[in-house]
């Protein structure tokens, strides 16, 4: 039974098994005080933070609770015994049963602190209850043996398996029975598992699968690029596409059309979404999964890379009491982060905020998200109207796609409401003309719009390998014209932690249109882009190349890496063009799109 006593601080029992530092504690505790993290507890922290284990944490808790401390597996559950309770009872509180001997049920807790726990389910199931104490971990990944379960749990393979060791198959199969038949065999489940369990601990946002001339190729888009992952036999396309359509449940019969499809996984105990689309190639269907890690992405507007200057007026418009605050940039620039971490910073009990999204990426707390259902004809346009007769204070749309979306929102932000949405154009002032190519009238925009941040995400040098460098004269020279001076230039070298490329992880940069009563009526005459963001500028606005040379002279990211995602520079000096002499460390040069600066000479004025 589990005593009545004061038990002692964790961080106390930690320290005394030799599991934890004081130094160590001390870091947890600092972070634990952070607004964030002010609901989470200290066990959470420190596992987050890779300072503790869960299973030494529980192992400590256990010996304090005087408890028997179980690592679960498939030998010691009985899972006959899973309906002496309800399976809502079981996920709520995270319970396993174990076992039945004598009218006494043993069952698997993670929250032994919980005293009324044993009297609650002794009065479920009217039995003695013994109870052991198990890593949340560990009951998740027993949970999914339960019946019903709909989560795979991708955890029992063998990371260092040879692609030989798991390939098993020989002959192609092309009937659809012996397919759905083959595809349930171990070893492609083995194969897709290591597909998708090598992915996710390389930190890759999504993992394609393509069917090649003479292989199945296998890459992984991590800090934005495509790496490949491995290749394996070609005959092995429809068995790996079957299995992770049955994974997402998928029609694996149809393999003429398109399909998407979304499925849980369960890795180290954490659940992981993934969302699937197939799309019927000349070679067989080529599989794309996108990768919704919660623990990679953080929520708070301060961790996304914001400088001071841009963060204080982007939290000044995101609590405004109405009007419209758009993210634009390209697809993966992380403009549903941004607004995410906005919704967090801003949702309160006061307040009833309401999102229509497609998908619900992520689910946050005090927030009511709805999905858009386009079989249903459930669009943007008429949920967000439906969403108006809920009584909301701030709505975000998840993207602003038609004008019939944007003039419900243009009516929302009128009325009352702030909104916050998305919008795919390249720059903030795009974000004007694309609104009126969509139809809307200029005065409405003027009258609605508040403000446009745009973003794009640049990769951080790896801070084990940077080292300072002296680059190119053309590209010292280019920097100084446009009107920068930075001392000491840094690159990573490579090393075993960045996969030698010399970057690891990604941070954003942005540029922040606040429109004011000048801006407005440059809205109202129709006036072009290049007068807007002229405009802008003269009001204060950054613009993203300028805040990523920021971020250069903070040793943060390099030239190339800000040229490749805010466009290429074409200036010339000494008879050297500047964009053969900026390369990536991979040899490729920038590309020479200039998103979102399209016809924007960067001059002295942007370095204010």
């Amino acid at each position: 039974m589990i005593g009545t006593a004061a038990p002692r601080r964790l961080g106390d029992l930690l320290i005394e098994k030799g599991y934890l530092s004081a130094e160590g504690l001390q870091t947890a505790l600092t972070k634990q005080r952070q607004q964030a993290n002010a609901d989470k507890l200290l066990g959470e922290i420190l596992v987050e933070s890779e300072i503790c284990s869960e299973e030494q944490i529980m192992e400590c808790l256990a010996q304090e609770y005087g408890l028997p401390f179980a690592r679960l597996d498939q030998r010691i559950c009985d899972a006959s015994c899973a309906d002496v309770l309800p399976r809502e009872y079981i996920d709520a509180n995270l319970v396993l049963p174990l076992f039945v001997v004598r009218d006494t049920l043993t069952i698997a807790v993670s929250e032994i602190s919980n005293l009324f726990l044993i009297d609650e389910i002794a009065s479920l199931t009217e039995l003695q209850v013994q109870v052991v104490a198990a890593t949340s971990r560990d009951i998740r990944r027993m949970l999914t043996s339960l019946p019903n379960s709909k989560v795979f749990v991708i955890d029992d393979i063998i990371e260092d398996a040879e692609p030989a060791d798991v390939l098993l198959i020989e002959d192609t199969i092309e009937d659809i029975g012996d397919m759905e038949e083959i595809a349930g065999q171990s070893p492609v489940i083995r194969l897709v598992n290591y597909i998708i369990h090598s992915a996710v601990k390389a930190g890759a946002s999504d993992i394609h699968i393509e069917p090649a001339e003479r292989c199945l190729r296998i890459r992984n888009r991590i800090d934005g690029r495509l790496y490949k992952s491995l290749e394996v036999p070609k005959h092995l396309v429809n068995a790996v596409t079957s299995r992770i359509k049955i994974m997402a449940s998928m029609d694996i019969s149809e393999r003429r059309l398109p399909q998407d499809g979304r499925v849980h996984v369960l890795l180290e105990g954490r659940k992981i979404d993934l969302r699937v689309s197939t799309f019927p190639s000349s070679r067989g269907e080529k599989t794309a999964i996108r990768v919704l890690d919660t623990r990679t992405v953080s929520l708070n507007l301060e961790d996304l890379g914001f400088a001071e200057d841009i963060l204080k007026y982007f939290q000044q418009q995101i609590r405004a009491p109405n009007g419209i605050v758009l993210v634009t940039g390209p697809t993966g620039s992380g403009k549903s982060t941004t607004l995410y971490g906005a919704l967090n910073s801003i949702a309160t009990m006061e307040n009833n905020v309401c999102t229509v999204e497609d998908p619900i990426e992520y689910k946050l707390p005090l927030i009511n998200q709805f999905q858009v259902q386009e079989k249903l004809n459930l669009t943007f346009s008429k949920a967000l109207r439906t969403l108006l007769r809920q009584d909301p204070d701030i709505i975000m749309v998840g993207e602003i796609r038609d004008e019939d979306t944007v003039r419900t929102a243009i009516q929302a932000a009128l009325t009352g409401h702030l909104v916050l949405s998305t919008l795919h154009t390249n720059d903030a002032c795009s974000a004007v003309t694309r609104l009126l190519n969509m139809g809307i009238e200029p005065y409405l925009v003027g009258a609605a719009l508040n403000s446009v941040l745009a973003q794009r995400l640049v990769r951080r040098i790896c801070p084990s390998c940077r080292h300072a460098y002296e680059p190119a004269r053309a590209v010292r020279k280019a920097v100084q014209r446009m009107g920068y001076e930075i001392d000491s230039f840094y690159k990573g070298a490579g090393c075993q932690r960045c996969r030698n490329t010399g970057y690891r992880g990604r941070i954003g940069i942005h540029e922040l249109l606040l429109l004011d009563d000048t801006i407005r009526d440059a809205i109202a005459a129709q006036s072009s882009v290049q007068t807007i963001r002229r405009l802008g500028i003269e009001n204060g606005m950054i613009t993203l190349r300028h805040d990523g040379f920021r971020k250069v002279r903070e040793g943060i990211t390099t030239v190339e890496e800000v040229l490749h995602a805010a466009g290429e520079v074409t200036a010339t000096h000494g008879g050297e063009n500047v964009s053969d002499s900026v390369r990536d460390v991979d040899g490729d040069t920038p590309s020479a799109v200039a998103q979102g600066t399209s016809g924007d000479n960067m001059t002295e004025r942007e370095s204010q």
